[in-house]
């Protein structure tokens, strides 16, 4: 079915896929796993729990913690290696899998060095969530990479949109981080207010948001 729908509307814009029952796999696991995570969020069964979220659901004593700030910087670093990683294992190939693993590269290297010198953490983060977010954000980049590699050889779409996706991607990851760069600013005054609130809700037991109760001490 899906390689119908390719033929009909996207053959002019997308490669021939190759015969690969690992690359079929792989997109049946990662439909399967968007389904179930947007189901058990959006139903509540299973938050992912992070950042200011990262109490929604939370059992003392059954779950545990990490710092925002490691947490993040394990969602992303596996990504950033396999990244990384690929210009060793795939070198010396056309221009568009060089822009690919330049652009998948630089989009994971920008999160981990906004992780360490840009963001100001407070919260938490769960361990189960960093596993889960770190596998996906992985298994995903690794699998792009390799498909791009497997379609070495086939020929290219007729209508080219590698630049105009490279164009896209610039000003998409520069307003990102303007705007990263912009909350940053805004949460300077609030730093220390946030971080007094993480810990007092682990100690009260809180189970709404902390940014709910922190109105009360910034008043």
């Amino acid at each position: 079915m899906m390689g119908i729908i390719r033929i009909l509307l996207l053959k002019d814009y997308v490669y021939e896929e190759p015969c690969s029952i690992y690359m079929a796999g792989m997109c049946v696991f990662s439909l399967l796993a968007t389904v179930c995570l947007g189901i058990s969020e959006a139903t509540g069964t299973k938050h992912l729990q992070y950042s200011k979220f990262w109490n929604v659901g939370y059992q003392k004593n059954k779950q545990i913690l990490l710092s925002s700030r490691f947490g993040m910087l394990l969602l992303y670093t596996p990504a950033l290696v396999a990244a990384i990683s690929s210009f060793r294992i795939f070198p010396n190939l056309d221009i568009r899998f060089l822009m690919l693993k330049s652009v998948v590269t630089i989009h994971f290297l920008k999160r981990v060095l906004e992780v360490l010198f840009l963001h100001r953490f407070s919260g938490f983060i769960t361990l189960d969530t960093t596993i889960i977010i770190s596998l996906i954000y992985h298994t995903s980049s690794a699998a792009m990479l390799y498909f791009q590699h497997e379609s070495q050889g086939f020929p290219e779409p007729s209508t080219d949109l590698k630049y105009i996706g490279l164009v896209a991607f610039l000003v998409g990851i520069i307003g990102n981080f303007y705007h990263h760069y912009l909350l940053s600013k805004l949460r300077e005054k609030d730093t220390v207010f946030l971080f007094l609130g993480f810990w007092i809700s682990i100690v009260f037991g809180w189970e709404e948001p902390c940014h709910k109760k922190m109105v009360h001490f910034q008043i």
